[in-house]
């Protein structure tokens, strides 16, 4: 790895996910040059990089670049935590300034837009790369690898429930607009959909059982798996005793009845991504396509109801 430092720029600073982003950056050794966020309440880059230069209008911040550029000083990549349906404008703005993009999930709304966003990579030879860390999780990896070496053409059974309550404001935002995240089986499940193709193969069967606005769960097929899942973002889906405890998150994941615990361990991700990209071997925009896929299939499926093979939650939830 080359280790002269990078000059990044960074799209939608003041998000939640954007700190991941800001240590990432730190430590491998490299430069924030310039952030952007219609929000300036972003103390935060205080603790990374004080001496960023900081927007609020997007128009100046692309100014910022193309003065950056005539004063002979590259910015090499451009990370974008920014809401979901922006990421595509955001990555093509990356690219146009001779840029690689280092987007989060879902890297884009839409699965033609990816082949929009492909065509512009050839013609400005630039890379997109998305931030898949479920991949580099060990726990995931581990299960990976035991599939990979299990036997030949098995086919695994997997219930998966992902309970992450919100409260009030959730809906005000951006999130809780369709138009916008893509609704709850994207803005929070697209990392696990893409997980699991990941491990068991592509997906074969996409049917969706029910579909709210802070509800979803449906049934996939995959090439190695029949996967019932179930995804919320109220509080009072999530388990009793997990409540007693004092939390408001459930994760679970069981293949043929095993649970995989996988709850620790995400601290460090983002960083090991970055490293990987710095490398030239983070995951490229296309190795998104699969869980986009999934997802926007979702959005745009009638629910069936409770009929077929059902995560067996909805039973006591609805």
């Amino acid at each position: 790895m080359n280790n002269t430092p990078k000059n990044f720029g960074i799209i939608g600073v003041a998000g939640y996910i954007a700190v991941r982003h800001l240590h990432a950056i730190k430590e491998t050794g490299n430069n924030l040059l310039a952030s952007l966020d219609k929000f300036d309440s972003v103390g935060r880059i205080d603790s990374y990089f004080p001496e960023s230069d900081f927007f609020v209008e997007f128009e100046r911040f692309d100014r910022h670049f193309d003065k950056l550029k005539r004063n002979g000083t590259k910015i090499d990549y451009v990370s974008i935590c920014s809401p979901n349906y922006l990421h595509d404008s955001h990555i093509r703005f990356a690219l146009r300034h001779h840029a690689d993009a280092i987007c989060e999930k879902p890297i884009v709304l839409n699965p033609w837009n990816i082949d929009a966003l492909q065509e512009i990579e050839k013609e400005t030879g630039n890379n997109i790369y998305t931030v898949l860390q479920l991949r580099l999780h060990p726990k995931i990896v581990e299960l990976r690898n035991r599939i990979k070496n299990g036997p030949a053409g098995k086919v695994y059974d997997i219930d998966m429930s992902y309970i992450t309550s919100r409260g009030n404001w959730y809906n005000i935002s951006w999130k809780g607009d369709i138009q916008k995240s893509g609704g709850v089986a994207t803005n929070i499940g697209i990392h696990f959909f893409d997980m699991l193709t990941w491990i068991f193969g592509n997906t074969k069967t996409n049917q969706v059982h029910i579909s709210e606005k802070n509800r979803a769960a449906g049934y996939l097929e995959l090439e190695n798996a029949r996967v019932r899942w179930f995804l919320s973002l109220e509080y009072k889906d999530i388990p009793d005793d997990v409540k007693k405890s004092g939390r408001r998150t459930f994760r679970s994941i069981t293949v043929d009845g095993e649970e995989i615990e996988f709850s620790e361990g995400f601290t460090d991700l983002h960083t090991h991504t970055y490293k990987e990209i710095l490398e030239g071997k983070g995951f490229g925009i296309n190795e998104a396509r699969q869980s986009v896929e999934t997802v926007y299939t979702i959005r745009n499926s009638k629910p069936a109801g409770l009929q077929g093979d059902y995560h067996p939650i909805l039973k006591t939830v609805l």
